[in-house]
């Protein structure tokens, strides 16, 4: 059953050294105010997993606090480049990252596969890219059936997957709405979870299309109001695109992005 706790206090019980660690979301419910709690905690050793890493990832890996990417797709959206991410793969500053890179529809498989259980997915995909010669976790296998020969990728288990949702209700059950990405199956394909909510009420009210992750599957809830800001949880809040566009030049300068991590600090 999730434990409801303070923001500090789930990250501390959630996000380890070493762990590899999603935080997901998709446009919309990117759980900033959780990524800023492993930054003020000081994580190291951290392999980041995420399909379309952002801004945030962009500030994790700018802190420190990564020494691997397992990604699809990387960006400022609706900007250009991540800058700290690119400083680390090219001048190796503040540390050299590690990249795996994969296919949006490989990343969302493997979690499918780890979600479910299962130690691999195939799928129709990689062909034509150079990616199963550099990637050790993509595989061909042949059909037994029909001796199509498909491409395999190893399910994406998790040490910690810290997604956010607009609420929770007081037993620890989150109800998420929207834009939905891989949220669900990030949870659990995780050995441990942290979720955070605009708010925690009495009684979740039925919503048409939102997910639902009962508490079973959830380990700690943290109300954080905001807590996606500056992307935006949908009926709570709106995008902060101003941000995006400042954080542009913030990220270009190191100076400046060590200023910027001292207020997060």
């Amino acid at each position: 059953m999730a434990t409801i706790a303070p923001l500090a206090e789930a990250v501390a019980h959630v996000v380890r050294d070493g762990d590899t660690v999603a935080f997901e979301g998709f446009t919309h419910l990117i759980p900033f105010a959780a990524g800023h709690e492993v930054i003020r905690q000081g994580r190291r050793e951290l392999t980041l997993v995420r399909m379309t890493p952002d801004v945030l990832y962009d500030q994790l890996i700018g802190a420190g606090c990564a020494r691997k990417l397992v990604f699809s797709w990387g960006g400022n959206p609706g900007v250009g480049s991540l800058h700290r991410f690119r400083d680390a793969v090219q001048n190796g500053w503040p540390r050299p990252l590690e990249l795996e890179e994969h296919s949006h529809a490989g990343m969302a498989n493997r979690y499918v596969a780890a979600a479910s259980g299962l130690p691999f997915a195939v799928l129709r995909g990689y062909t034509g890219t150079d990616l199963p010669g550099r990637t050790a976790n993509i595989a061909s296998v042949t059909c037994p059936f029909t001796g199509e020969v498909l491409t395999a990728v190893a399910a994406l288990e998790l040490d910690a997957a810290v997604v956010h949702a607009q609420r929770a209700d007081r037993h620890g059950n989150v109800q998420l709405w929207g834009i939905t990405g891989v949220q669900k199956e990030a949870v659990l394909a995780a050995t441990r979870s942290l979720v955070t909510v605009e708010e925690v009420v009495d009684e979740l009210e039925p919503r048409p299309g939102a997910v639902v992750l009962p508490s079973w599957v959830v380990d700690y809830v943290a109300e954080a109001p905001g807590g996606a800001h500056p992307s935006y949880a949908h009926d709570y809040s709106v995008r902060d695109n101003d941000f995006y566009v400042a954080w542009d030049e913030i990220s270009r300068d190191r100076e400046k992005f060590a200023r910027w991590l001292g207020s997060v600090a």
